[in-house]
C-alpha cells in the first residue's frame, strides 16, 4: 500500500531512530544511576568505619583514665586510713596518759577533741579525691561527646547521599559510652 512517495518507509526510519535514541538516553541513566548509588554505599561503609574507630578510641581513653582516677582514689582513701588510724592511736595514747595524769573526765574531752580533728582531716581528703575523680570522669565525657558528635555528621553527611538507606549502626556506640559512664 505505498503512494509510491515513501512516507511509509519514512516513518518507519523515524520511528526506529526515536526507539534508538530513547533506549540509549535509558541506558545512560540507569548506568549514571548506578554509580550513584554505588560511590554512596562506599561512603557510608567509611563512615561506618570512622564511626567504630573513634567508638573504640573514645572507649579506650575512658577506660584508661577511669582506671587511673580509681587508682588515684584508692591511694587517697588508703593515705587517709593510714592517716587515720595513726591519730586514732596517737588519740589513744595521749587519752591513756592523761588518763594516768588528771582523770577520767578531762581525758575524754580531750580524746573526742583529738578524734574529731582526725576525722575532718580525713574527710577533707576524701572530698578531695571525690573532686578529682569527678573532673577526671567530666574530661573524658566531654572528649567522647565531641567525638561522637563528630562521627555523628559524618554517618548523616553520608545518609543524605542515600536518602532510602538506613542510618549507620550507632546504637552500639551509645551503649558502649552510656556503659562507660555508668561504671564511673
Amino acid at each position: 500500500m505505498s503512494n509510491g512517495n515513501g512516507v511509509v518507509a519514512t516513518l518507519t526510519g523515524a520511528a526506529e531512530s526515536v526507539k534508538e535514541t530513547a533506549s540509549n538516553i535509558g541506558s545512560s541513566i540507569a548506568s549514571t544511576a548506578s554509580d550513584a548509588v554505588a560511590s554512596v554505599k562506599k561512603s557510608a561503609k567509611k563512615a561506618q568505619k570512622a564511626v567504630k574507630k573513634r567508638t573504640a578510641a573514645a572507649k579506650k581513653a575512658v577506660a584508661k583514665r577511669t582506671d587511673k582516677a580509681s587508682k588515684a582514689v584508692k591511694k587517697t582513701v588508703a593515705k587517709a586510713k593510714k592517716s587515720l588510724a595513726s591519730a586514732s592511736a596517737a588519740a589513744k595514747a595521749e587519752a591513756a596518759a592523761l588518763k594516768k595524769k588528771v582523770g577520767k573526765k578531762t581525758a575524754k574531752k580531750t580524746t573526742k577533741k583529738t578524734a574529731k580533728k582526725a576525722t575532718k582531716k580525713t574527710a577533707v581528703r576524701k572530698g578531695a579525691a571525690k573532686k578529682a575523680v569527678k573532673k577526671a570522669v567530666k574530661k573524658v565525657a566531654k572528649k567522647v561527646a565531641t567525638k561522637k558528635t563528630a562521627a555523628k555528621k559524618a554517618v548523616k553527611k553520608a545518609m543524605k547521599k542515600a536518602a532510602p538507606r538506613k542510618a549507620a549502626k550507632k546504637a552500639p556506640a551509645k551503649k558502649a559510652v552510656k556503659k562507660a559512664a555508668k561504671k564511673k
